[in-house]
């Protein structure tokens, strides 16, 4: 190695040596107070005591997520901008606008999963069904009669139908609405048929008496809800969950890598991290970088099959 090449290696060795050295910022492309803002600042804390500096969370909404994933995605790679980034902005907004500022597989050095989140299959008390098998054949026996509601065109829960009707080979009509909010008392009042909603959100309506949960929407039981069995029991392979990750910019050395996926780890082993996430309807779980891009790769060809075959656009 030359002088000049020594000395050229030498600044960028020495910082990832030192690193960190100062706060990171951990952008979340949605606003406060939504899932993904109170998942960042749980693990935020954490993720920071283990580096032994401060991470400070930045919203950046908008968009659905663009503005703040593009941010991140034009950063310094030194480790000092990540993304807290979700199923919307890595597997389904790219098959819905081919038109984003970013690559989301190029752009982006994937550190760790952080977590994901189920759905849970819920209809009204009326429905004269009680599992997902009495679902499916209620609505062979009424194609076209039956419908489902979504928080709007291009979401996690649309989606999340249209797998299920294509797996079951059923004719059922699509009802979206502004948020899943809006959609609830119409699904207690019988109007509306069944509703994936997300299990923070939905489970509440179960606990309360108002509303009935057939199945949840992993491969197995979920720890989060143990007594609601798998949609994959009735549909096998069926599965439908939001996941967290952490990105860094394009280029992040693999020293760096290493070391924040090492750090995630450590702060989703905490207990009260772990109680936070279920409390939040989160279950914590994490892997090597290598494990959280085929995890990325895999939803994303799964979604943007759906969308295609299901011609589904997001306005």
């Amino acid at each position: 190695m030359s002088a000049a090449t020594a000395w050229g290696t030498a600044p960028l060795a020495w910082a990832q040596a030192a690193y960190p050295s100062k706060p990171l910022r951990l952008l979340v492309p949605f606003p406060a107070g939504g899932a993904t803002d109170i998942l960042a600042r749980t693990v935020s804390q954490k993720l920071g005591e283990r580096l032994g500096t401060t991470v400070v969370v930045e919203n950046r909404p908008g968009a659905g997520g663009t503005i703040g994933s593009d941010l991140v995605a034009k950063a310094a790679p030194d480790g000092y901008t990540l993304l807290l980034a979700t199923s919307s902005t890595h597997a389904i907004g790219p098959a819905l606008n081919a038109r984003l500022p970013y690559d989301p597989v190029h752009d982006f050095s994937p550190i760790a999963q952080v977590g994901l989140a189920p759905s849970i299959m819920l209809v009204p008390n009326s429905s004269p069904a009680h599992t997902v098998q009495e679902w499916i054949q209620h609505a062979r026996r009424n194609p076209g009669r039956l419908n489902y509601a979504s928080s709007g065109n291009g979401t996690i829960v649309q989606l999340t139908a249209e797998l299920f009707k294509a797996q079951a080979g059923l004719f059922v009509v699509h009802i979206p609405y502004k948020g899943t909010a809006l959609a609830i008392p119409d699904l207690v009042s019988g109007k509306l048929d069944v509703l994936f909603d997300s299990l923070p959100t939905g489970l509440p309506h179960v606990r309360d008496g108002r509303l009935r949960a057939l199945g949840v929407t992993t491969l197995k039981r979920s720890p989060l809800v143990p007594d609601l069995p798998p949609i994959a029991d009735v549909l096998p392979g069926f599965e439908s969950t939001t996941w967290f990750g952490l990105y860094g910019p394009k280029g992040l050395p693999v020293e760096l890598q290493t070391r924040l996926n090492t750090a995630t780890q450590q702060a989703l082993a905490d207990p009260e991290v772990k109680d936070k996430l279920a409390r939040l309807g989160i279950e914590g779980v994490t892997g090597s970088p290598t494990q959280f891009a085929a995890l990325v790769a895999a939803d994303a060809a799964k979604w943007k099959k759906i969308i295609v075959e299901r011609k589904i656009t997001g306005d």
